[in-house]
């Protein structure tokens, strides 16, 4: 089992950068694969970033690709988002994911825990 639980969401403008970090519980946190998605008004959640168990293998969604950095610290239980460039497309409630598997996965359905959400609102 595990807890996920978003943080540093906020109202910022565009051109700007925010971090969200994401913290689990459990002790089993470096044997799963790690994701970032994101539900915008009126629109289905989305992938937006993977990340594998140790780290060393990312993905991005390619409307991301280039502004955006998933990171992992599995002694500290963490993975984080790390967003430059802000569009106000990027409004959305970003939620961390966790799958019980180590690899990458890139679809909403591979993963068994979800977060709370945080809201980014990027103003134009």
């Amino acid at each position: 089992q595990v807890q996920l639980v978003e943080s540093g969401g906020g109202l910022v403008q565009a051109g700007d950068s925010l971090r969200l970090p994401c913290t689990a519980s459990g002790r089993t946190f470096s044997s799963y694969g790690m994701g970032w998605f994101r539900r915008a008004p009126g629109k289905e959640r989305e992938f937006v970033s993977a990340i594998n168990w140790s780290g060393g293998d990312t993905y991005y969604a390619a409307s991301v690709k280039g502004r955006c950095t998933i990171s992992r610290d599995n002694a500290k239980n963490t993975v984080s988002l790390q967003m430059n460039s802000l569009k106000p497309e990027d409004t959305a409630v970003y939620y961390c994911a966790a799958r019980s598997a180590a690899g990458l996965g890139l679809n909403l359905y591979g993963y068994s825990y979800w977060g709370q959400g945080t809201q980014v609102t990027v103003s134009s």
